[in-house]
């Protein structure tokens, strides 16, 4: 019998729904950096991630489209271009998921500082911008833990995109886009690609609790303001090394 897949409708213009608090059903807390290609967001969160582990934090790391147990067929259909929006999108959820169930939510049940290099909305943005619908997406990633922060690195759609061109010596086809038909040249398509994503983004700040960061300013001072809104968002104390106890007489 064939497997038959969910119905992906066309993307449509749909009015926003606030996500709820997240719920604290576990002692570990999940801080997540979106945003598009070039606005400096896996650069801060490394940096974040390397405070922490000097600083003798329990923390744990995660990004997006690593699992071992997707990741060859998510390689062999972009080697071979058979990937559609539907089968992408499919494949980073079951990505995800695995993910989810096998590090994420384990580690927050622990008392882990989980820290990921995008999240799912990554999907709401990308795989919207290829024409999965809104609420379909949102659907499909409804087992996802709420983040407790949201850093969205924004920055302006030309710095970014100059500073993905200037490091990669040739586009990949997915990541310009290209599966789309928006242009022939993948600089441009790329362009076009990515301004849709921003735009994604953009309508997420107020719904999803997005802390706002500029991708423009010093990496330096970024990450000063990086620690200084983990700080008041997050109790950094009980993720951290135990402190002896007094001695005893």
């Amino acid at each position: 019998m064939a497997t038959v897949l969910p119905d992906i409708p066309a993307a449509a213009s749909e009015s926003p729904v606030k996500e709820p608090a997240p719920r604290r059903e576990y002692p570990g807390a999940l801080v997540v950096v979106e945003g598009i290609d070039g606005s400096g967001k896996s650069t801060q969160l490394y940096l974040l991630k390397r405070w922490l582990e000097i600083g003798g934090y329990r923390i744990h790391f995660t990004e997006w489209n690593s699992s071992p147990l997707v990741k060859s067929a998510t390689r062999r259909g972009k080697q071979r271009r058979l990937l559609t929006p539907t089968t992408f999108s499919l494949l980073h959820a079951a990505d995800f998921a695995d993910r989810c169930e096998r590090q994420i939510l384990p580690l927050l049940h622990g008392g882990y500082l989980v820290l990921a290099d995008r999240y799912i909305y990554t999907a709401f943005a990308r795989d919207a911008a290829r024409g999965c619908a809104a609420h379909w997406l949102r659907n499909l990633y409804s087992f996802a833990p709420i983040p407790d922060i949201t850093f969205y690195f924004r920055a302006p759609l030309d710095v970014a995109v100059s500073r993905i061109v200037a490091g990669r010596p040739k586009l990949k086809y997915y990541e310009a886009g290209m599966d789309l038909g928006l242009s022939l040249d993948r600089a441009e398509s790329f362009r076009i690609f990515q301004e849709r994503i921003l735009a994604n983004y953009d309508q997420m700040i107020e719904t999803d609790r997005f802390v706002l960061m500029d991708g423009t300013v010093r990496v330096n001072k970024l990450q000063k303001l990086m620690r200084q809104i983990l700080g008041e968002k997050i109790d950094l104390d009980q993720f951290g090394p135990k402190k002896p106890g007094p001695k005893k007489k």
